[in-house]
């Protein structure tokens, strides 16, 4: 994996549009550049940025094995609109087999570990598979989302991974603005958003929030708010 030091320039950013931040790293990594995609609202307006702006710039998706059967529709209706190439990365079976045949399949309710250890084993390491190789990854991550991401930059160096760029050109976003775009675009979207799922990842994880809520109070609902992160997203 190519290490690139964090961009002197950060600071300018702030401010930017979306769409110049996206135009800024396919100049800077072109086909090195990568979309990290979940098929929540964020990443669609991500694919349909990318689409006019990077079309040489690729999407990954990480398909656990447990997602909503709505996720796929949805990933099925972004392949046939957008001109992007979507590669999908699985977990190890056998270290899936292995999890199961031990604690069977349901343990990542029982403690913060065993959910943990679900997560490394179905998105964490197919995830390090997917930045193989590439110098940059794109995400549609925000400050707004939840307690854990209010520090985040729109471009940084993601320590965790090796180094690599780690781009959020929606970081500074609200969400309505997600979804003024979404609208403006046209830009299909995930219809669980339209049950009250605002965040959306495995379905046994996942359930809806009431108005007010947190927006990620719906994911890992039983675990403290202050650690509610797969470990995509952590600091080194």
């Amino acid at each position: 994996m190519g290490v690139v030091a964090r961009e002197p320039v950060v600071a300018s950013f702030e401010g930017a549009s979306a769409d110049e931040i996206v135009a800024w790293a396919a100049g800077r990594f072109g086909e090195r550049l990568a979309l990290a995609c979940s098929f929540g609202a964020e990443d669609m307006v991500l694919v349909d940025i990318l689409a006019r702006v990077a079309p040489a710039a690729h999407v990954f998706v990480l398909d656990t094995g447990r997602l909503h059967q709505a996720t796929y529709d949805l990933m099925q209706r972004a392949r046939e609109r957008y001109p992007l190439e979507f590669r999908t990365y699985f977990p190890r079976t056998a270290s899936v087999e292995e999890l199961i045949r031990v604690k069977g399949p349901n343990s990542f309710y029982e403690s913060v570990d065993n959910r943990k250890e679900c997560c490394h084993i179905r998105k964490v390491e197919p995830l390090g598979r997917a930045l193989a190789g590439l110098d940059a990854w794109m995400t549609g991550l925000r400050r707004a989302q939840s307690v854990t991401r209010t520090a985040l930059d729109i471009v940084e160096s993601d320590e965790a991974h090796g180094g690599i760029v780690k781009i959020n050109p929606l970081a500074e976003w609200p969400e309505e603005r997600v979804w003024e775009y979404i609208r403006a675009n046209n830009v299909p979207y995930h219809r669980l958003h339209d049950q009250g799922y605002p965040s959306i990842g495995c379905e046994p994880c996942t359930r809806p929030v009431l108005p007010g809520q947190d927006l990620r109070s719906g994911r890992w609902w039983w675990e403290n708010p202050e650690g509610k992160e797969c470990g995509l997203h952590l600091t080194a």
